[in-house]
């Protein structure tokens, strides 16, 4: 087995949708064609909304439809643990570097507050921190701290980071001016994305990171936060998202391309063949097994923008 590690990293919110099973998908075959291994990582740190039954279910459509794992979900391994909710004391050392390294600062912002119409947003619609409690006194910050528990926001400098993505091609993004401050910390006391995925991908020795495209903007903060920590950078590659006839991203509301639904009324392999054709490794959506695939996978044929998914998919047909 080669040097190479991939991993797909769900969320279990709620059962697995046709987006999520095909940025699995990709990114089975992009570590499976390079010799690689393949780590299942189960990202539950919003234990409100994630539950043990979708982890469950997750790990049996995966293997429904081919798609194994080395080490990872129930599996276990070397590099347990592979869920996050069990993970805090490497975030907490993660947290305790980051903070003797960069300015980490008390945030009392609450959820009002950074969505208010002053507040400036970025190209896609999302709200770039203005850094209101960047500048709070001690006197300031001890007073607010009476009353609300803060989150921790680490300072960002105005530093252009730069990456090659192998499916969106070269990357920039400014740290000050597109990303700004960002949250290490919730108020609540979980830890936030950003963090616990570049601790995780770090301490599993992941080398190559596939997921979808909706997650770009994030690479840049991770990117600083590894740099920071001293840790290797990971391959990036951000999959295009799968749309309906109207453009809007599919989303677990989606019944008939639930995985139940699916499961119901597809093989495996008949699943896969219309992935793969998606995906532009099949110039038809013909069945086909994930292993079939994996010799002959490359991202050169993966498409660059989100792809509508087809009526006869759908189950409108």
């Amino acid at each position: 087995m080669s040097g190479v590690c991939g991993r797909f990293a769900p969320s279990p919110s709620g059962r697995m949708h046709l987006g999520n099973v095909f940025c699995a998908l990709l990114a089975w075959l992009s570590a499976r064609a390079a010799g690689g291994r393949f780590v299942l990582r189960i990202e539950d740190l919003d234990t409100q909304r994630c539950k043990p039954e979708y982890a469950r279910l997750l790990e049996e459509d995966l293997a429904w439809l081919g798609l194994d794992w080395d080490e990872g979900g129930q599996k276990g391994g070397a590099h347990a643990p592979y869920f996050q909710s069990a993970c805090g004391e490497f975030y907490e050392a993660a947290l305790q570097k980051i903070s003797g390294r960069a300015r980490v600062y008390p945030c009392f912002c609450s959820r009002a507050d950074l969505h208010a119409a002053n507040a400036p947003h970025l190209s896609d619609g999302t709200v770039r921190y203005s850094g209101r409690c960047a500048h709070l006194s001690p006197a300031e910050a001890e007073a607010l701290r009476q009353t609300r528990r803060p989150a921790l926001r680490v300072a960002v400098p105005d530093l252009d980071i730069t990456f090659s993505d192998a499916c969106r091609g070269v990357v920039t993004q400014n740290l000050a001016g597109e990303c700004g401050d960002f949250i290490l910390r919730r108020s609540d006391g979980g830890f936030a994305y950003q963090l616990a995925v570049v601790a995780d991908d770090a301490r599993m020795g992941v080398t190559q990171v596939v997921r979808g495209g909706d997650l770009l903007s994030s690479t840049p903060r991770q990117i600083w936060l590894q740099r920071l920590l001293g840790l290797p950078q990971p391959h990036y590659a951000h999959a295009p998202l799968l749309v309906g006839a109207d453009g809007v991203r599919l989303s677990k509301r989606e019944q008939s391309l639930g995985m139940d639904a699916l499961r119901a009324r597809l093989t495996p392999e008949a699943l896969t063949g219309w992935l793969a054709f998606l995906a532009g490794q099949q110039p038809a959506p013909a069945p086909v097994s994930a292993a079939a695939l994996a010799g002959r996978f490359t991202w050169d044929r993966v498409p660059k923008t989100d792809i509508i998914v087809p009526a006869e998919l759908m189950g409108n047909s």
